[in-house]
């Protein structure tokens, strides 16, 4: 096997091994769990940053649900891009290589739009719903016990086909990532 193959296969190995193996950790252990709760939000009502509703008289400043649900995408694709970021340089670097970073941040640029936009939760219904998944987000819901002791679904969280299919999505996009930042680190140029 010639050199450069050998080097595109190791590169593109970790970095597929780093964006597929942080994605958990960052969607459960680094996301907070109100940026959790709130990624997911639309409407026009009014509510605190805290996501309580705003009332005619309240002093604090307001926005509506959809800007709330923003926010908090933001917030959490911000961290997860960090997290990568580190990592990607981190582990590159421990093994002697460097990427370059128009391709880190390329990498970075398709996990982060995709993720933000997944995870605000039309793009992963319009998704499923095309290729048939739409039965099997209703069917694979999860029950909670609320703080009263009621049994209540629950479509998006832990245990639910929902996520199930949230993590396939950014794994399957982590390896075109992957695949356009080893391009991008090992294409032929005039300064290589």
């Amino acid at each position: 096997m010639r050199h450069l193959t050998t080097e595109r296969l190791a590169l593109f190995g970790t970095l597929l091994a780093t964006f597929g193996e942080l994605h958990p950790g960052c969607d459960h252990w680094i996301q907070g769990s109100k940026t959790a709760v709130h990624k997911r939000l639309y409407g026009e009502e009014l509510v605190h940053a805290d996501g309580s509703p705003a009332t005619p008289d309240s002093i604090r400043p307001t926005m509506t649900t959809s800007a709330l649900g923003r926010r908090a995408v933001a917030r959490h694709v911000a961290s997860y891009t960090a997290v990568q970021l580190g990592a990607t340089v981190a582990i590159t670097r421990a093994f002697g290589y460097r990427v370059t970073p128009a391709a880190l941040l390329a990498g970075a640029a398709i996990n982060a739009g995709t993720h933000a936009a997944i995870d605000r939760g039309a793009l992963l219904l319009w998704l499923a719903k095309k290729a048939g998944k739409d039965g099997y987000i209703e069917h694979c819901q999860a029950v909670r016990l609320d703080d009263e002791g009621t049994l209540t679904k629950e479509l998006t969280g832990p245990g639910s086909s929902w996520m199930e299919l949230d993590a396939a999505l950014h794994r399957a996009i982590g390896v075109g990532a992957a695949a356009v930042t080893t391009w991008l680190t090992t294409r032929k140029s005039p300064r290589r």
